[in-house]
C-alpha cells in the first residue's frame, strides 16, 4: 500500500453515528406522524432518506477500506499459515482492530431495534385507540 491506513476522526465517525441515529428516528416516527401530523410525513421521509444515503455510503467505503486493507496486505493467508508479520502488517492490522473498536455501529443497530419496537407499539396503540 502506497499509505499507511488510519482511522477517521472521531468527530466524523461521532457526526455519521449522529446522522444515523437521526435518520433512524425519522423513519420510525413516521408512523406517528401518519396519525398526528400527515403533513409531516412526506418531509421526514426526504429526511430519513437522505440522512441513510450518506450514513450507509459512509459504512460502504469504511468496509470497502477494510476489505482493501486485509487483501492488499495478504493478511488471511499470512496469519492461516502462521507466518511472521511484518511491522507494516502489524501497523495494518493495528488499523483494522482500531476502526473496529472505534465504530459505533453496534449501538447503531441496537438503537434502531429499539426505535422499531417503540414504533410498532406506537403504531398498535394509535390504530386502536385513535388520536
Amino acid at each position: 500500500m502506497k499509505y499507511t491506513p488510519h482511522t477517521m476522526p472521531s468527530y466524523v465517525i461521532n457526526f455519521f453515528f449522529i446522522l444515523g441515529l437521526v435518520s433512524a428516528f425519522a423513519f420510525r416516527v413516521l408512523i406517528v406522524f401518519k396519525h398526528l401530523k400527515p403533513e409531516f410525513v412526506r418531509p421526514v421521509w426526504y429526511f430519513g432518506i437522505i440522512g441513510y444515503i450518506f450514513f450507509f455510503l459512509y459504512r460502504y467505503f469504511i468496509a470497502q477500506k477494510r476489505k482493501r486493507v486485509v487483501d492488499k496486505n495478504n493478511l488471511i493467508a499470512k496469519l492461516s499459515k502462521n507466518e511472521e508479520l511484518s511491522a507494516k502488517d502489524r501497523e495494518v492490522t493495528i488499523y483494522l482492530l482500531s476502526s473496529l473498536t472505534k465504530s459505533l455501529e453496534n449501538i447503531n443497530y441496537l438503537f434502531i431495534v429499539a426505535l422499531s419496537v417503540i414504533a410498532v407499539l406506537f403504531d398498535i396503540i394509535l390504530t386502536v385507540y385513535g388520536k
